[in-house]
């Protein structure tokens, strides 16, 4: 669980990992002197960190910020100590005229005003806190000569520099005042980059939040693990297990912001500057907070000298002083966003997947007879009217072209997604077929071939509608603590039960139910999967008005409702199995929205200026990066899918950070709207209405839970 999705990329990491463990950085530093970094500094040159992103034309290995990226994220992790960051970013600005073997700090703030000569510049003027200068090292600043920034790279014995060095709140990283007095600046070391080096300064802060956020999240799980109080390891204690799984949802976000501020960078892209914003502001806190919990989960072996936990803490906070505070990229976000910018969020299905701009069919298994075909079909049914058109999707297997044929297309990953692009491109709505999508696929997977031609093909026509019959009164979260039971009668069973929070009863034909068969046996044991049909006799459906005073949800009541033996899925015992993978679609599907209509609306609805208009930019600027952060979690996932492999941590997270970015969404428009906020309105029915989300589809503790034991591998508490 790194920055890292590819294999040339986790292997350029474990290069790193293998030479840290071999130097052993935090040993050196703890034994040496103040530089004791230039011990191995050139051994660390030689790694090619500082030369990776520099275009071959400059002296460099041509490279990509990405890949540098995954690299400062190692050194992180490692806590590798020196101007790595500083003599990192300087590279991207100075190319070749850097030398790699020269450390270098840099300057990220304060511009200094100049007057330019005939050639030459002379810079007099001073930086309190410089990062990564220490003397004996070259300095990048910046200056600006009327309109026009640039930067100016001075040699370590440059006349006229004096670099005083300061006693630093993080060890690794030197820090130091710079004064210049008549220092003369040749042509070829002052530089106007393409891109803002602050923008360029936030991907590698962000890379080194994430290698901070993972050593202590690993450091704090591994603890976990081993230690043992009141005669049980610390790690089966549910609020252990809950500070962990949180550890875990920050580190995912800022690995997700920090890959994507840097492909920003090497796309071009003109949202590089939001995309940058967004990174710092999740993640100088986010790295924060998780050196934090690891100190708490550690309990008094974190608290002392000895153990490298307050190391990683240090650097985080030192990270978040030395680039303004969260605030400051908070309130970036906001200006940048109230201006019209977003941040665009796409799935790159990868170079074999199109040919300039294009579907590239042959390389998701269609030939150009086949392209053809399918090409005419959404033209045809682009010229049907629009209430024939489902009948149509449905009818060529391209409603939900993921099925196997003749429901689909056996479509894999890729291949779904450029056919739903297409069928978007030509102008077709794609039906939402609601609890089907989990439904059915687990049909499918489980039921007999009568019953999958009896409902997977009138489910994509609109005829059949599911509902889900799982949750009871004591059976939430717990599920598998339900009390329905099937008795066996004559040519099938008989259901008696309650079930409750059950979506589209009143709509639904038909029902995914499931009941206790054995009731003898084991609480996980004796379950079975039945589909129920909704209008058999027996069967009530009472409307459940939830705290909006609407009834979305309904009470279902089973009362020796009368199922046939062709409606049991699977084998008689198996629906708890059965029942896991109807669940997991389902939580995939809670996980939540970007940027999505309510927050355009407060986007929208957000005062510029007045009172507490700063503390408004505040809190957009920070729900606007956290839907972003979501958005790529979402997408991080789905990229693993599409390349063959699991979503990992990404799905699990996104449905905890999701659900909360909603509620907090819609609470925040409660706070926008005033007194008329407290009027019954559209506005307080949405905030009333967010508050299930974090009840549906399993609880949030009950996933902090699962997401500590089943991802982080902290042990279930014994009994």
């Amino acid at each position: 669980m790194t920055i890292a999705t590819t294999d040339e990329h986790k292997a350029v990491q474990e290069s790193m990992r293998g030479w840290a463990a071999a130097m052993r950085p935090i040993a050196t530093m703890r034994t040496g002197a103040p530089d004791y970094w230039r011990e191995y500094w050139s051994r660390l040159a030689d790694l090619g960190i500082f030369r990776v992103a520099v275009p071959e034309a400059t002296g460099g290995a041509g490279g990509t910020v990405g890949d540098l990226a995954v690299l400062v994220e190692q050194a992180a992790h490692d806590l590798v100590g020196g101007p790595v960051l500083s003599t990192a970013l300087a590279g991207l600005v100075a190319g070749e005229t850097l030398d790699e073997n020269t450390p270098c700090g840099v300057a990220l703030g304060g511009e200094i005003e100049i007057s330019a000569g005939e050639t030459d510049l002379t810079l007099t003027g001073e930086w309190d806190v410089v990062i990564g200068a220490a003397p004996g090292t070259a300095v990048l600043v910046p200056v600006r000569t009327g309109d026009r920034g640039r930067w100016c790279l001075l040699d370590a014995d440059a006349a006229g520099l004096r670099v005083e060095p300061l006693e630093p709140l993080d060890h690794s990283t030197p820090l130091a005042r710079v004064v210049c007095s008549n220092v003369t600046v040749a042509p070829e070391k002052i530089f106007s980059p393409r891109e803002n080096v602050l923008d360029l300064a936030a991907v590698l802060v962000a890379a080194e939040a994430a290698g901070i956020a993972g050593w202590c999240l690993e450091t704090a799980t591994e603890y976990a693990k081993v230690r043992e109080q009141f005669g049980k390891k610390i790690g089966e204690f549910q609020a252990v297990k809950h500070i962990c799984a949180w550890m875990l949802c920050r580190a995912e976000q800022i690995r997700a912001v920090a890959a994507d501020a840097a492909d920003a960078v090497d796309t071009g892209s003109s949202e590089l500057p939001l995309a940058a914003a967004i990174a710092l502001a999740v993640s100088l806190d986010a790295a924060v907070e998780t050196a934090k919990d690891c100190i708490q989960v550690l309990g008094g072996i974190g608290f002392t000298w000895e153990h490298d936990a307050h190391l990683y803490l240090r650097r985080a906070v030192a990270l978040r002083q030395l680039l303004g505070g969260s605030a400051r990229w908070r309130a970036r976000v906001a200006e940048l966003t109230l201006q019209g910018q977003r941040r665009t969020v796409g799935l790159d299905l990868g170079a074999d997947a199109a040919v300039a701009g294009e579907p590239n069919w042959e390389a998701v298994g269609l030939d150009a007879e086949q392209a053809a075909v399918l090409a005419a079909e959404l033209s045809g049914i682009a010229a049907l009217p629009a209430a024939e058109q489902r009948n149509a999707l449905a009818d060529t297997g391209l409603l939900a072209s993921h099925w196997p044929r003749p429901y689909g297309r056996g479509a894999g990953p890729i291949l779904r997604s450029l056919i739903e692009e297409q069928i978007r491109k030509a102008g077709i709505e794609l039906p939402d077929i609601a609890i089907a999508n989990w439904a059915v696929p687990t049909l499918l997977q489980y039921g007999t071939p009568e019953q999958i031609e009896r409902f997977a093909g009138p489910t994509l026509r609109g005829e059949v509608v599911w509902c889900q019959l799982f949750s009871e009164p004591e059976a939430g979260s717990d599920l598998a603590a339900l009390r329905t039971v099937a008795r066996r009668v004559d040519g099938g069973w008989k259901l008696r039960g309650q079930k409750v929070w059950t979506s589209l009863a009143k709509e639904a034909t038909w029902g995914i139910c499931l009941a206790r068969t054995d009731p003898a046996a084991p609480k996980h044991k004796g379950i079975s999967y039945f589909l129920v049909e909704m209008n058999s006799p027996g069967l009530e459906i009472r409307p459940l008005v939830q705290i909006t005073g609407e009834a979305k949800f309904s009470e279902v009541f089973l009362d020796d409702v009368f199922v046939p033996d062709e409606c049991l899925v699977g084998q008689l015992g198996n629906g708890w199995k059965i029942a896991r993978s109807t669940l997991s679609a389902e939580r995939v599907a809670m996980g939540g929205k970007g940027i999505g209509e309510e927050l355009e609306a407060l986007i929208a609805a957000a005062p510029t200026s007045g009172p507490g208009a700063e503390l408004v930019a505040d809190r957009l600027g920070g729900l606007v990066s956290e839907s972003v952060a979501g958005t790529l979690l979402e997408a991080r996932a789905a990229r693993k899918l599409l390349s063959g492999g699991d979503p990992g941590p990404e799905s699990s997270v996104r449905k905890l950070v999701g659900v909360r970015h909603r509620q907090a969404v819609a609470e925040f428009a409660v706070e926008l709207s005033g007194v008329p906020g407290a009027l019954e309105s559209d506005v307080v029915k949405e905030f009333l209405l967010t508050r299930c989300l974090s009840i549906a589809g399993g609880t949030e503790q009950i996933l902090l839970t699962v997401a500590g034991e089943r991802i982080l591998g902290l042990p279930r508490e014994s009994q």
